[in-house]
């Protein structure tokens, strides 16, 4: 039983090892999340700016503009972080690609010394 437990929890963290075409495949998507969510966030506040309030109620206004505000905010809060992780990604990928150059250029081939 602890032969199984063992080898679910090796495939687990092979699973889960980081490698720069990973991070670079999960850059890449959240990349394009992020243009995606740019580009809506563009329309809608321009949609927003074009199109009038129609009301003559004053709460009924600032409510609006409160709404309008929140919806932009949004939009640009999902921008912010798919890009924020796209950045972090491409980060962890120079990192990941670092670390194994330093490895290879420090492991000794002979052990003559």
């Amino acid at each position: 039983m602890t032969d199984q437990n063992q080898t679910n929890s090796t495939s687990i963290t092979d699973l889960t090892k980081a490698s720069p075409f990973r991070c670079l495949t999960g850059a890449f998507i959240s990349s394009g999340f992020a243009i995606a969510l740019y580009l809506l966030t563009s329309s809608v506040a321009q949609t927003l700016a074009e199109t009038p309030i129609r009301s003559g109620n004053e709460y009924a206004m600032r409510i609006a503009s409160a709404v309008r505000t929140l919806v932009v905010g949004m939009c640009a809060l999902g921008t912010g972080i798919f890009t924020i992780a796209a950045v972090g990604l491409l980060a962890l990928m120079v990192q990941i690609l670092i670390q194994r150059w330093q490895k290879r250029e420090t492991s000794p081939t002979d052990t003559s010394s």
